[in-house]
C-alpha cells in the first residue's frame, strides 16, 4: 500500500498570525505570576511556566518586558507561582487584565498566603513555588526569567486549568466529583479532610 502523502501547507504573508494560530493548538496550563507585599503586591497570568532542572530545582517562566511586573523580577527579586486548578478561570482573567482590576485590587478576592519570603500565593492553587530570580534572558517583546526555587508545595485536590484555543478548559476531576461518581459521600459530609493532607510549603535545599 503507498504511503499516504499529506498536503503541502499553503504559503502565508502573514506568518506572525500563522503563527499565532498554531500556538493556539497548543494547550498549557495556567499559573499566577506574583511578587512583593501589601499594597505593593503586582501578578500577572502566565501559560509559559515549565521546569527547567530538578538539581538544583529551577523553572522558567515567559514575561513581556512592558509587564510592570518584569522590572521586579529583573531585579533578582523573591516572586511565587500558583498553579491554578479547574476551578480558578475567574483568578486567571483578573491577573491577565481582562476584569479592569489592577494592581494589589486583584488580590482583594481569594485566599493568599505568604511564602517565607513573603510573597502572596494562592492558598488552594494546585502546587505553589516561591523562586529567586537567577538570570533574565531578554529576546524581542519577551524575558525568560530562570527562577531557582527555594520553596515549594504540590496541593493537589481539583482537577487542572488548561488554556487551548484561547479559551480555559480543564483537565481532571475534584475530589467531590470523584465522590459523586463512586457514589460516596460529598466532602461536605466528611469534613475536610482532603485538604488537610495537603503538605505545607516545603524548603528546597
Amino acid at each position: 500500500m503507498e504511503p499516504r502523502t499529506l498536503p503541502k501547507p499553503s504559503a502565508t504573508s502573514d506568518l506572525p498570525a500563522s503563527f499565532r494560530l498554531a500556538m493556539r493548538e497548543l494547550a498549557s496550563g495556567v499559573c499566577l505570576i506574583t511578587h512583593g507585599e501589601g499594597e505593593a503586591r503586582v501578578g500577572l497570568t502566565a501559560t509559559s511556566v515549565s521546569s527547567l532542572s530538578v538539581d538544583p530545582p529551577t523553572l522558567i517562566v515567559c514575561v513581556n518586558r512592558a509587564a510592570s511586573l518584569y522590572a521586579r523580577l529583573k531585579r533578582g527579586d523573591a516572586f511565587g507561582v500558583s498553579v491554578l486548578g479547574a476551578q480558578h478561570g475567574e483568578y486567571a482573567d483578573r491577573f491577565a487584565a481582562r476584569t479592569g482590576v489592577n494592581g494589589a485590587e486583584r488580590f482583594l478576592e481569594g485566599a493568599w498566603i505568604e511564602t517565607p519570603a513573603g510573597v502572596s500565593v494562592l492558598a488552594d492553587a494546585l502546587a505553589l513555588f516561591e523562586c529567586e530570580t537567577e538570570e533574565a534572558i531578554e529576546r524581542h517583546t519577551h524575558a525568560i526569567v530562570v527562577g531557582r526555587v527555594t520553596f515549594a508545595a504540590p496541593r493537589p485536590h481539583e482537577g487542572a486549568l488548561l488554556y487551548w484555543r484561547g479559551a480555559y478548559d480543564r483537565i481532571g476531576w475534584s475530589a467531590e466529583e470523584v465522590s459523586r461518581a463512586i457514589g460516596a459521600a460529598p466532602r461536605s459530609a466528611v469534613g475536610d479532610a482532603s485538604r488537610d493532607r495537603r503538605p505545607p510549603l516545603q524548603s528546597v535545599p
